[in-house]
């Protein structure tokens, strides 16, 4: 079980998958539905080796809006949000909704990704970044950085790395004294043993 997991959230076609499989090394698309089709429709999960050898989980939620239940079922239990916003498509329908859903889970870290920086004049990351902030004031992510990056380029990665692995390390230990609760996080069928729930037991 990993100790700090991280999650995406954004706009369907922002670019979280491919920043999740450039940080990490794996694609968290499985499904072949969802390589045919070029989008997230399941969860997808990838190990992240930080520099001191400490492995943070870091889970990709879809953002599309038929998905929202998959995406809420991700965002249970995670430490640190990455907002991904794709600087060709500025602030969209599900990335206000996904912002709204991470403040009502209780999320209080993360960091503003701006993606796909290498389609844009920097004039328009500059629009952007305005719109983002406006979009944050008065969120838990209105203080939050906000890292211009490329997942195509890989331009900008090693900042949003560092800046993530930093969070991790403000972390403070989760109390481990409330409620008991347990988010479901996936529901699947096995072969020879039915229906298998995937959870992260966490403390209310």
């Amino acid at each position: 079980m990993f100790g700090v997991v991280v999650g995406t959230a954004g706009h369907i076609d922002h670019g979280k998958s491919s920043l999740v499989r450039i940080l990490t090394g794996t694609d968290p698309d499985r499904l072949p539905e969802e390589k045919a089709r070029g989008l997230t429709i399941d969860l997808g999960f990838a190990p992240m080796s930080l520099d001191d050898g400490e492995l943070v989980g870091i889970i990709d939620v879809p953002g599309h809006e038929k998905f929202i239940r998959n995406m809420v079922a991700g965002a249970s239990g995670i430490d640190i949000v990455i907002l991904v916003v794709a600087a060709d498509d500025s602030v969209m329908p599900q990335t206000r909704e996904h912002l709204d859903i991470m403040t009502l889970l209780g999320v209080r870290r993360g960091i503003i990704a701006i993606n796909k920086i290498d389609l844009v004049e920097a004039d328009m990351v500059e629009l952007v970044q305005d719109e983002i902030r406006e979009m944050v004031s008065g969120t838990f992510l209105e203080d939050a950085p906000m890292i211009p990056v490329s997942a195509e380029t890989g331009e900008g990665v090693d900042d949003l790395r560092q800046m993530l692995q930093a969070l991790v390390r403000e972390l403070p230990p989760r109390d481990e004294g409330g409620v008991f609760r347990l988010p479901i996080q996936r529901v699947f069928s096995s072969r020879g043993h039915g229906t298998v729930v995937r959870h992260m037991p966490s403390p209310w």
